[in-house]
């Protein structure tokens, strides 16, 4: 698999063909724990912000030059009491999950590159996120609440 593995960090921004097809994979593989195109878009912008603070990187797997998995990690700028990287979408194909390993090894990867603590969300029903985040060595440590304006 290591052959078939892109990294893209700040020094090595995807094309916009390849920004646009990473989105329209996440948006597609994510399935109904994804975001919109845009937040998808944005997160990727962030990941080759040229700003002090933002950075990060996107982990491509490959397989007959089609992406068949896709992690983005964004920097958060902080540390200790916030995490310095937050795991902002990983997805896996649905014919190559479980059985081909991709999902670990792009998680193995990421712990590999990142410096710092990481953070993640999962949703509360995706249970077999929780169980694979937990199988590499993630925790629970809160619940995360969001105050969303022009929501009731």
């Amino acid at each position: 698999m290591e052959k078939n593995l892109i990294i893209c960090k700040p020094d090595s921004e995807p094309s916009r063909e390849e920004k646009n097809k990473i989105v329209k994979f996440l948006y597609k593989h994510l399935e109904q724990f994804g975001d919109s195109k845009s937040a998808i878009s944005k997160s990727i912008d962030y990941a080759f912000s040229t700003e002090k603070s933002k950075g990060g990187f996107i982990i491509v797997a490959i397989d007959d030059m089609e992406p068949v998995g896709v992690l983005i990690m964004n920097k958060t700028g902080m540390s200790e009491y916030i995490p310095e990287n937050v795991l902002v979408y990983i997805a896996v194909h649905k014919n190559y999950r479980v059985v081909k390993g991709i999902g670990r090894y792009l998680m193995e990867k990421a712990l590999d590159i990142s410096e710092g603590d990481i953070a993640l969300h999962v949703e509360y029903d995706n249970k077999s996120a929780i169980k694979f985040y937990k199988r590499i060595g993630f925790s629970t440590k809160y619940i995360e609440m969001r105050y969303i304006r022009g929501e009731k």
